[in-house]
C-alpha cells in the first residue's frame, strides 16, 4: 500500500524539503522503524497535554523498486503548551526508532545514525524560540537548555512509555495513519481538547 502525501507535508516547518536517507535496512524493517519514530513522537506529545490530530508513515514508490519512506505526526499547537515538552516530544522520535532497532537485534551505529532527525530539532529550537525560550545544540545557553538535556527528558519518557509506544507504531504499521483519538483508546492516555474547542 503506498500513500502520496501532500507536496507541503515532503518540506520541513522551513519550507525546504525533508531530508532524504538510504535506509540500511529492508523495507519492512524501515517501515516499522519510522512507525516507532512517529509514534515516539505522537505518544510524548500526548503525555505532555498536547492535540495530537494525527500520526502516520508515508510510503511511496517514485520508481518501480525504490521505496521512500517517512512520517508526520500532527499537533494542534495552542498558547500555554509546555515547550520543554514540545522539545522533548521532538526528540522522542528518534529516541524510539533507536530503542526500536535495539530492541529488535537490528543496531548498528551506522543505522542508528540515520535515525538523527536532525529536522525535528531544528523545528524544536525554532518552535521554541518563536516563544522566547532558548534551546541550542552543543551548549546550554542563558536561562534555557541544550539539545542534550531535552533528549535526557524525552529519553526517561520513552523508557516509561515504551508499551504505549510500541502499540501505537504496530497498529499505525498495520493501519498506516491513526488519528489522535484512536491513539488515546489504544494506550489509556488523554488527548487534550482541540484548540478552540473544537472536537
Amino acid at each position: 500500500m503506498t500513500t502520496a502525501p501532500a507536496p507541503e507535508l515532503l518540506l520541513d516547518h522551513r519550507g525546504n524539503p525533508l531530508p532524504v536517507t538510504r535506509s540500511l535496512l529492508g523495507y519492512e524493517e524501515t517501515r516499522l522503524g519510522n512507525a516507532f519514530h512517529e509514534a515516539g513522537h505522537a505518544v510524548l506529545a500526548m503525555s505532555y497535554g498536547f492535540h495530537v490530530v494525527s500520526s502516520e508513515i508515508d510510503v511511496r514508490e517514485p520508481e518501480p523498486g525504490r521505496w521512500d519512506l517517512g512520517g508526520v505526526t500532527m499537533l494542534a499547537l495552542k498558547n500555554g503548551d509546555p515547550l520543554w515538552g514540545f522539545a522533548a516530544q521532538a526528540a522522542a522520535g528518534a529516541l524510539a526508532e533507536v530503542r526500536y532497532l535495539m530492541t529488535f537485534g537490528l543496531w548498528t551505529p551506522e543505522r542508528a545514525a540515520v535515525c538523527a532527525a536532525v529536522h525535528d530539532r531544528e523545528h524544536a529550537i525554532d518552535v521554541l524560540a518563536q516563544q522566547g525560550a532558548r534551546l541550542a545544540c552543543g551548549h546550554v545557553p542563558a536561562g534555557g537548555k541544550s539539545w542534550g538535556q531535552v533528549r535526557g527528558m524525552a529519553l526517561r519518557k520513552v523508557g516509561h512509555l515504551w508499551r504505549e509506544i510500541r502499540t501505537v507504531a504496530h497498529a499505525m504499521n498495520e493501519h498506516t495513519t491513526l488519528t489522535g483519538e484512536q491513539i488515546a483508546a489504544m494506550t489509556g492516555l488523554t488527548n487534550a481538547p482541540m484548540p478552540g474547542g473544537a472536537a
